[in-house]
């Protein structure tokens, strides 16, 4: 079923060509149907192809979904043009007064940094609590993920030696709930970051449940029972995007380690393998159905 999206976004042209439904605002206003409105408050410094892996993957619903993303009015963007973000995205203020069926924040890279020392750390915590009465399921990504186990629960994170990076397998450990409903007991998913949580630390808060984790990356998919669902990974990564955070960091002279379990024989020079796409697609559309459509009201 179609995305609705502003007329403007570039990223359209680029679903269209992936056989993505795109409809613009002006054709929905002419069909009879309650939407399901979604915010996206993007993070990560590459805005174009962070919403091109968020809206394949919010595509895959049978429902129509009206998209409406946010900016931050306190952070000053770097990657990003005044001009792009005020044509596509809107400041907070702008939509504090509206209510939205589901939230996305992604992931960020300010992990080596404090929360408290995060630029926009104060606005950001403006929208968690916005969220609480807003919002009717929160989907937190990566440093959002942890960002948000931290404040609403006071879960700390903690430093990696050196940077997390590859694909790696995870287990279901609760394979009656609905937002795994589907997966194999392993699946794998995408990790790039440089701090991780504590299983030990989120068992010490009784509202919290781990629904599925690995070994090597601890836990990755928790929940408070479907108002917020933090996912400590990056399950929205397409097949290459691992490949282009390498390229990119191995340019900049920081001589990263090679994404584990994703080139074949370790070679950058060989097509990655596929491991996790279908995982993550289960994992949106799930969230979309249960936690989203089936709870939200038809009027807010």
């Amino acid at each position: 079923m179609p995305l609705r999206l502003k007329e403007t976004l570039p990223v359209i042209e680029k679903l269209k060509k992936e056989n993505i439904f795109a409809m613009t605002e002006e054709r929905a206003k002419h069909q009879d149907i309650r939407e399901l409105k979604i915010a996206v408050l993007n993070l990560m410094p590459d805005k174009e192809n962070t919403e091109q892996q968020l809206l394949r993957l919010l595509s895959n619903s049978p429902l129509q979904i009206e998209v409406t993303f946010i900016r931050l009015v306190t952070h000053r963007y770097k990657n990003t043009s005044m001009t792009y973000l005020m044509k596509n995205y809107q400041p907070f203020y702008q939509i504090e007064h509206k209510y939205f069926d589901g939230l996305i924040i992604t992931g960020a890279p300010v992990e080596k940094l404090e929360y408290e020392d995060v630029d926009y750390w104060g606005e950001y915590t403006s929208i968690l609590e916005w969220s609480r009465i807003h919002v009717t399921s929160v989907l937190h990504l990566c440093w959002a993920a942890q960002a948000g186990l931290y404040y609403h629960y006071g879960v700390p994170k903690f430093n990696y030696e050196k940077k997390l990076s590859g694909i790696y397998e995870h287990t279901v450990t609760d394979t009656t709930h609905e937002l795994l409903r589907g997966f194999d007991k392993n699946f794998y998913a995408p990790h790039s970051r440089y701090t991780g949580i504590s299983a030990d630390e989120i068992a010490k808060v009784p509202e919290l449940t781990v629904l599925a984790e690995s070994d090597i990356t601890g836990p990755y998919i928790i929940t408070d029972g479907g108002s917020n669902i933090f996912v400590n990974g990056h399950p929205e990564y397409d097949l290459y995007r691992l490949a282009e955070e390498y390229i990119r960091d191995t340019d900049k002279g920081l001589s990263p380690d090679i994404p584990a379990n994703y080139f074949p024989d370790d070679d950058p020079d060989k097509e990655p393998v596929s491991r996790w796409l279908s995982a993550s697609s289960l994992l949106f559309s799930n969230w979309l159905n249960y936690f989203v459509y089936q709870i939200t009201p038809y009027q807010f």
